[in-house]
């Protein structure tokens, strides 16, 4: 199959697992408990961590030059930094980042898992282009897992906030769409300059490293549930390892 195809249909299915996450806010009536959402928080977080350290890191360096990788990784963290310093948008537990504007809470909310998911579609697209198939199979089922608690997080304060469950489940769903542009836009550079395959590994995993210590770490540990939180993390991180480990061969 062609590895772009490939790649956008692997991001596809991983985004959609918002959905699958958006669905318990209609059985709770948008009431999550504060230490199941920081344990959730804390599982993608580990997740994102172990893909970024065994399914792009560590290969990025057995393919090309430290400079090149290290060079991609502080380029992805800086367009994530210019993504919230520039792009108006709201987060579940920190609130409102960006400039200032008009728009809806939900479209915020909206915005701010899209600057969360775009980096995740191009990790999963950069490695179906990249050289081995397992590893990428392992790095789309774990950026799914982790989509589940970020569509939950989207759905959650809307239920809560009025809005009727099958239009918080619809806009929960949205936030993860945006990873099929991603997982195209990866699969596309690497295949067009091969080259630049160390470097844009090192930018996903650059940019979801970010995103973890930035925003997703911070915000579950903002209600009194650090342990619970790292716990989370911990378990996510060993379930990247293990399913890394499962796929590689």
């Amino acid at each position: 199959m062609n590895p772009i195809l490939t790649a956008t249909l692997a991001s596809l299915g991983a985004g959609l697992m918002t959905a699958l996450g958006a669905l318990p806010a209609l059985l709770l009536g948008g009431e999550v408990p504060d230490k199941l959402m920081d344990v959730l928080y804390g599982l993608s977080a580990g997740v994102m961590l172990a893909a970024s350290a065994f399914s792009l890191l560590v290969p990025a360096l057995g393919m090309g030059s430290v400079y090149h990788v290290a060079a991609g990784f502080v380029c992805g963290a800086l367009l994530i930094e210019a993504g919230d310093r520039f792009i108006p948008h709201v987060h579940p537990v920190y609130g409102y980042e960006g400039p200032s504007s008009r728009l809806r809470k939900v479209w915020l909310l909206i915005l701010a898992m899209t600057i969360h998911n775009f980096p995740e579609g191009m990790a999963v697209g950069v490695a179906f282009a990249g050289e081995s198939f397992g590893a990428a199979l392992a790095l789309a089922i774990a950026i799914g897992i982790q989509n589940v608690p970020e569509g939950l997080a989207v759905s959650a304060p809307l239920v809560r906030e009025g809005y009727e469950g099958r239009r918080a489940v619809l806009y929960g769903t949205l936030t993860g769409l945006v990873e099929p542009l991603g997982g195209l836009v990866g699969a596309y550079a690497v295949i067009t300059v091969r080259t630049l395959l160390p470097f844009i590994m090192g930018l996903a995993a650059g940019a979801m490293i970010f995103v973890v210590s930035d925003e997703m770490i911070p915000e579950s540990h903002r209600k009194g549930h650090e342990r619970w939180a790292t716990m989370g993390v911990i378990a996510g991180f060993v379930i990247m390892m293990v399913l890394d480990n499962i796929f590689a061969y």
